[in-house]
């Protein structure tokens, strides 16, 4: 990968019997924001931790700009880290606490200040040095934690599921400043977060994690519309995912029927599993459309009707409509090959890779 200023080569992290990261690769890319994503627990917060410093490897290596760092202190690396808690000190007003890692390295005192208030400016917090952290709001509060963090000129930084403790309208806007940030910085973020919405917002690229595995990569237009398996698509948005078979490349049966897709490149009759997002289901005359369900219950959102419903074989369908539908009214929903998502059954992608070889090879 061009300009890549951290790589992670065959990394794995144990904790007695318990195993916190299984295999880990991947290269970072400089001045990209990049995402782990997954549950609690699944080893997004030991990568931040061991990329910084603070825990260290079992095996494999961690670079930075092609030069191996698993045994460099945390204070040498250069990167920071933005904690989930912010880990402000209470008894330092604003530019004490933005300053604190600039006075411990001994810079001096005018250089200090002018550091600390082009930090302060970059995170719109100007004329705010003199403020005492309980005096500032949630927001602001996480905006101290990152100028604290810059101020330090770090070439990456990280950030450990900082927007976890706002409220939904507070959390929506620091998304769109922390991305407006990274950009005017240059610098690469790797964020942490559990929250899928944030992660497609924000992101260059994301790495969708699971018990200690990345189960994918990939920018968030191919994380949505592309899932690799079912864990992936039931994680990234709300799906429909249902069993089907692979009649041949392009044509795919579920429900009974057959259905014009856009996947090639697995066995005839080779089972898989199909996603179909809600919002990509269109409301039709039962007529007109290509699979009939009945309308269990529906909710208004605002700007969409979340309707749930179930066909004759019993499986359940949300739908996302504009318009209202009935409670127990039959009705079609009608769907493009486009919108008929085909994901490998149970594989990883590098076993679909392997066992596709094999298949062209045999055809050959």
């Amino acid at each position: 990968m061009a300009n890549t200023i951290i790589s992670f080569e065959a990394v794995d992290k144990r904790y007695g019997d318990t195993i916190a990261l299984n295999d880990i690769n991947f290269e970072l890319e400089q001045g990209k924001f990049y995402t782990l994503l997954g549950p609690s627990g699944c080893g997004k917060t030991t990568i931040l931790r061991i990329l910084a410093g603070f825990t260290s490897a079992t095996s494999g290596e961690i670079k930075f700009k092609g030069q191996k760092i698993n045994n460099l202190p945390a204070n040498k690396r250069k990167v920071n880290t933005v904690f989930q808690d912010y880990a402000l000190f209470p008894h330092l007003n604003v530019f004490d606490n933005v300053a604190f890692g600039l006075s411990l390295r001994k810079v001096p005192k005018a250089e200090i200040r002018q550091r600390v208030l082009e930090a302060l400016r970059l995170v719109q917090l100007t004329g705010y040095d003199d403020r005492e952290i309980a005096e500032l709001s949630g927001g602001q509060q996480q905006r101290v934690a990152i100028a604290r963090a810059i101020v330090n000129e770090p070439e990456v930084l990280l950030l450990d599921e900082p927007l976890s403790a706002l409220d939904a309208k507070l959390r929506t806007a620091m998304q769109v400043e922390l991305r407006q940030l990274q950009r005017r910085l240059g610098i690469t973020f790797l964020f942490v977060t559990h929250d899928q919405g944030e992660a497609l917002a924000m992101s260059d690229e994301i790495f969708v994690m699971n018990n200690g595995k990345i189960l994918q990569q990939g920018n968030p237009v191919d994380i949505y519309d592309e899932p690799i398996n079912h864990f992936v698509a039931d994680f990234i948005g709300e799906s429909n995912i249902v069993k089907g078979k692979m009649v041949k490349d392009y044509l795919v049966s579920f429900v009974g029927k057959e259905f014009e897709c856009a996947d090639a490149g697995m066995r005839p009759d080779e089972p898989v599993e199909i996603v179909l997002r809600p919002e990509d289901l269109v409301l039709t005359d039962v007529t007109k459309g290509k699979l009939t369900v009945t309308v269990d219950t529906q909710v208004f959102r605002g700007n969409i009707y979340e309707i749930m419903s179930h066909d004759s074989a019993n499986n359940q369908w949300l739908i996302h409509a504009v318009h209202k539908a009935t409670i127990g009214q039959k009705v079609g929903i009608s769907f493009g090959p486009e919108d008929v998502h085909v994901m490998r059954f149970g594989e990883s992608e590098e076993e679909f890779d392997a066992r596709l070889e094999t298949y062209e090879g045999e055809e050959e």
